[in-house]
Parts: structure tokens; C-alpha cells; sequence
């Protein structure tokens, strides 16, 4: 309770800044080793014209950044000079998050319309899971309620994180067949779920989810049995890189932490941390849900 009170204390403080001042404060914060940067994307027309709710890496010196409004998919390079944007004739209610596969292709969350979109790099539609406009619950095989991520596996296999509502993580296939539900059981104990808000693989296939409003992150093997929690705040997204560190999110206290093996190595300031992407070199991106905002941090040297 103490910490959802400060927490939205300091959304109350932040939100009543300018842009300029909430990057300020970020930067004087004495436990801030990055230097925050939120003019850093050269946005065409001078600024966002909506929230900017989720953001990625595309391994290839590009941000992707995903806006509430059309065109929902703009692309900048690392500089923040701007490349291209798109949008898909088909209608989205909620762009939630964006995940990248091998080939490029975006895998866009609809958490308005209970669906997961595959489009290719140009926004031509080519899959869709789930059922559109229709919730299902953490039974269903074939319908989400409110999903908020998803996960491409190496062997491109599908993870969605639907957490909204259900609690669950539910497995595919790369052509989209169902394989398995992952959880399922709202609580606080082992293995329960509040409010699923992300997930993704390590190098062991171990499968990690944050469970946002437990302030915990869980460890499930590739077999989907519960091995452990670890206790960082995680309502926002995940990223592994190969080494296995792991930087995890959360909108509402405006962090990204920093874990490997389960222990804390750091933490990183930036206000409603929601989409996160990470370069190779460790370079940070985060983006704002029900904000227009988008930051890059650096770590200092």
C-alpha cells in the first residue's frame, strides 16, 4: 500500500512538469546512472500526436516506436532521424505493444479488440490470433481478454502475455495452433497471477512473465511448471539479451530494472516506463502509455 501511494504521488509531481523538467529531474536523480534524453526521436510535425504505448529495437541500428493513432508504426534510426511510418487498413482499437520477429514482421497486441495482429514490414495483414471483439476466458484455446504482449521464440513459437482480465500466458505454434496455457489462476501465491504485462524466453527456454500487480516477476521452466518469483516491479515489458540480463519495466513507478540470475545489478529512472526496447550496447528506449513521450537513455560513462 505504502508503495502504490508514493508511487502515485510522484505520478501527480511528474505529470504536473514540462517535458524539459521531467527529463531534468530524471537526470538529477542521485541513483541515475543514464542520462535521459526525450527529444531525442526527430519527429515529423515537431511532436507526438498521440500516446506513444509501446517502443522496440529492430537489431539493426532502428527504433520502432507504436502510437495510439494512425500512422501506428514510425521507425527512426539510433540518431533519432526519422525513416518511414505505416499504418494497416485494418482498424486497431487499442495498439498496445509491438514485438519484432526475425524477419521484421510486427506482432501489434489490440488490447481493445482481444487480439494479436502479424503484420509484414509494409502493414499488410497476415495473421491474426484470437477472435475479433469476442473475449474468452482462461480456458479458451482460441480467445484472449484484453491481451498485452507477446513473445516470438527463436523456433517461432507464439507467447502472448493476456493478463488484463485472464492470467495467463497462452503458447503457439508458429502457424498459429494452439499448444498450451501457461498459469491461469488469479491470486498471490506460487504460480498466480495479477495482471500478466509481459513475457519472454531466455537462453535456458525458461519462460519469464511479469506479474504486474504482484510486483513480481515469475520463472516458469519450458515445461510450464512455476520455479520462482523475483520481486521487481514489472507493469511495462521485458527484454533478455543473450547473456541473459534482463530489463523489465513499470509504467507506474517510472523504473527499468536491471537483472541477471535474479539479483538486481541496477535500476533505471524515466517517467511511465511502458514499452521498452534495448540496443545491444545497453542503450535504453522507453515510451509512455497514455503519454507522448519517449526516451532514450544512455548509460553514463
Amino acid at each position: 500500500m505504502i508503495r502504490l501511494l508514493i508511487s502515485a504521488l510522484t505520478l501527480m509531481l511528474c505529470t504536473s512538469l514540462t517535458m524539459a523538467q521531467r527529463e531534468d529531474a530524471a537526470n538529477q536523480n542521485p541513483e541515475q546512472n543514464y542520462l535521459v534524453d526525450g527529444n531525442w526521436a526527430q519527429v515529423p510535425g515537431g511532436a507526438w500526436d498521440g500516446s506513444t504505448s509501446w517502443i522496440t529495437t529492430n537489431g539493426k541500428g532502428q527504433v520502432v516506436v507504436l502510437v495510439r493513432t494512425p500512422p501506428y508504426v514510425r521507425i527512426f534510426n539510433r540518431d533519432g532521424s526519422f525513416v518511414k511510418s505505416w499504418s494497416s487498413d485494418f482498424e486497431i482499437g487499442s495498439a498496445h505493444s509491438i514485438t519484432l520477429d526475425d524477419e521484421g514482421n510486427s506482432w501489434i497486441s489490440d488490447s481493445a479488440r482481444h487480439v494479436i495482429h502479424k503484420f509484414s514490414t509494409e502493414g499488410e495483414l497476415l495473421m491474426t490470433l484470437g477472435i475479433l471483439d469476442e473475449a474468452g476466458d482462461n480456458a479458451s484455446s482460441d480467445k484472449f481478454n484484453q491481451p498485452n504482449h507477446v513473445f516470438i521464440a527463436d523456433n517461432d513459437d507464439i507467447y502472448v502475455s493476456d493478463g488484463y482480465v485472464n492470467s495467463r500466458v497462452v503458447h503457439f505454434s508458429g502457424d498459429g495452433s494452439f499448444k498450451r496455457i501457461i498459469g491461469g489462476e488469479k491470486g498471490t501465491g506460487p504460480g498466480q497471477f495479477q495482471a500478466v504485462h509481459g513475457v519472454a524466453l531466455d537462453s535456458r527456454n525458461r519462460i519469464i512473465i511479469n506479474d504486474s500487480e504482484n510486483f513480481r516477476v515469475q520463472v516458469w521452466s519450458p515445461e510450464g511448471e512455476y520455479i520462482e518469483s523475483w520481486p521487481y516491479p514489472s507493469r511495462g515489458g521485458i527484454e533478455i539479451m543473450d547473456d541473459d540480463t534482463m530489463y523489465i519495466s513499470d509504467v507506474n513507478e517510472g523504473t527499468v530494472s536491471i537483472v541477471k540470475d535474479g539479483v538486481l545489478l541496477d535500476t533505471a529512472y524515466a517517467l511511465r516506463a511502458h514499452g521498452l526496447g534495448v540496443e545491444s550496447d545497453g542503450t535504453i528506449y522507453t515510451s509512455g502509455a497514455s503519454r507522448m513521450t519517449s526516451y532514450k537513455l544512455t548509460r553514463k560513462k
